[in-house]
């Protein structure tokens, strides 16, 4: 797949309260370092209403789709986050 990189990979945060918006992007890419699957939760903001969730493989990286408002937060901080643009 092909997207550009439009900010700095960080660990996800491990709690809703420190959840982030990844540079508000409406596209993250989303990588398990990790061989261990670890569920990613999505919600309205930091500490607000979830609005999905999933779980990544280890080793498994995609593409998550979101408002840029909406912020991410894991399992476990293997889980790296990346804003991205596909639409390129």
């Amino acid at each position: 797949m092909r997207f550009k990189v439009e900010g700095t990979t960080n660990a996800a945060p491990t709690t809703t309260g420190t959840a982030t918006t990844v540079e508000s992007a409406s596209e993250v890419s989303c990588f398990n370092n990790s061989t261990t699957a670890y569920a990613v939760a999505i919600v309205t903001a930091a500490s607000g209403t979830v609005v999905g969730n999933i779980t990544m493989a280890g080793g498994e990286r995609l593409i998550l789709k979101k408002e840029p408002t909406w912020a991410l937060y894991a399992a476990n901080a293997a889980i790296m986050l990346t804003p991205v643009n596909t639409r390129v």
